[in-house]
Formats: C-alpha cells, sequence, structure tokens
C-alpha cells in the first residue's frame, strides 16, 4: 500500500483583509526561507519566526509544511499561466515577436526564482499529480496550441506537435541549468535572445520544409525578421 501523501491544501481561505495580509506575509516568510536555508531546513517554526507571528497563526491557514510549498507552487503556476496568455495571444504582434518575448520573460523568470524553484522542484511529488496540477498544464497546454495553430496553421499537426514540444522542453531545460549559477542582466539578455533566434529560426523553416499551402505567405513574421534586429 502506497503512503499517504500529506494534506496539500489551505485549512482555509483568509476572509478579512487583515488575513489576508498575514497569509501574504506567510507566503512571503516561506520564500525567503527556502532560499535561505534551503528544503532540508524548510519548517513551519522558521517560516513562523520569520513571519513575525505564532506558529498557531499558520496553522489556522496551513495545515503542514506541504501545503505552503503547494501554495507557492500554485501561486506559480498561475503566474505562468498568465506570462503565456498575455504574451502569446497578443494578436497585435507577429507570432516570433511574441515567442522572443515569451523566452525572454521565462528566462528572466527562472533566473530571478533559482533558489525558490529548485527548491519546489525537489518536493514536487508532493503534487505533481494533483488537480491543480493538472488544470494548470491543460490550460498552459491549450495556450500554446493554439499560438502554435496561429503561427504555424498550414504545418501538419503532428509537425506542430513535436515543435511544441521541442521548444518548450528545451526552454525549461536550459532555462533551468542556465539559472543555476548567478547571472548578470547581460547575460541574462545574451542567452534569451541566443534562445530565441534558434527557435525563431527554427519555427520560420518548418514551412519551406512542406505542409504550407501553395501561394499561401508565412504569417511567422513582418517584413523584417524579428530575430535579425
Amino acid at each position: 500500500m502506497p503512503p499517504r501523501r500529506p494534506k496539500i491544501s489551505q485549512t482555509k481561505e483568509p476572509q478579512q483583509a487583515r488575513s489576508a495580509e498575514l497569509v501574504a506575509a506567510i507566503l512571503e516568510a516561506a520564500v525567503q526561507v527556502l532560499a535561505r536555508e534551503g528544503i532540508k531546513r524548510f519548517t513551519m517554526a522558521r517560516v513562523a519566526e520569520r513571519t513575525g507571528a505564532s506558529i498557531g497563526s499558520l496553522y489556522q491557514y496551513f495545515p503542514n509544511k506541504a501545503a505552503i510549498l503547494f501554495r507557492l507552487q500554485s501561486d506559480e503556476w498561475r503566474q505562468t499561466t498568465e506570462m503565456l496568455r498575455t504574451v502569446l495571444q497578443d494578436g497585435s504582434r507577429p507570432p516570433l515577436e511574441r515567442l522572443r518575448t515569451l523566452v525572454r520573460a521565462f528566462i528572466q523568470s527562472e533566473c530571478a526564482e533559482a533558489e525558490v524553484r529548485v527548491a519546489l522542484d525537489s518536493v514536487a511529488p508532493l503534487y505533481r499529480d494533483a488537480p491543480e496540477a493538472r488544470e494548470a498544464r491543460a490550460e498552459g497546454d491549450g495556450i500554446i496550441e493554439a499560438f502554435m495553430l496561429e503561427a504555424l496553421p498550414g504545418v501538419p499537426q503532428a509537425t506542430r506537435d513535436t515543435a511544441t514540444d521541442l521548444i518548450m522542453s528545451t526552454m525549461a531545460a536550459l532555462g533551468k541549468e542556465f539559472s543555476e549559477s548567478p547571472r548578470s542582466a547581460a547575460e541574462i539578455d545574451a542567452y534569451a535572445d541566443a534562445m530565441a533566434d534558434m527557435f525563431c529560426a527554427y519555427l520560420d523553416a518548418l514551412p519551406r520544409k512542406g505542409g504550407w499551402p501553395a501561394g499561401e505567405p508565412s504569417r511567422l513574421s513582418s517584413p523584417e525578421r524579428v530575430w535579425s534586429r
């Protein structure tokens, strides 16, 4: 019989402004403890001490440390989904320009939150299969799929699926590896631009490899190619 997983949902949601402020302070303190102490020394007592509240106050809203970690992860999922929606659904900009913006925002986020993200990754099995995790993945996948269809309308579905998997998995893996060392703003910009160049060149080449309707112009970029700027 597999071991029971700890409860990861909040004990209750704050109903008043003061309570909401306390929950926000708890989450901010949790981030600070993770960044300074690491996951092995992450405890409810340390979070309470950093918050300046009694440990009983924490238990009013979170049954255990796993619930705090899950809330941090859930907030990250929401932020990532909102970033995908804001950038990729901006129809006023060419698809490749949107992709470049997404890569830059993603790499900057990876570097800014590297320590906390490593800690959250280490406890991911606690909530990987939670309904909230599945919902977040499904929503993000839908946004990306719609973007790829807009960017590559004449390319076969199987090719678009391969392109999506290649781009997203590469961005995640390389972003994680790159963010594991301290980086300057110039290094982050240069790395993000190089990654975006690679992805944009790949997507722009796909229609010419077959599957693009005869006589239909590419919608990937404006007349001046985005990645040449």
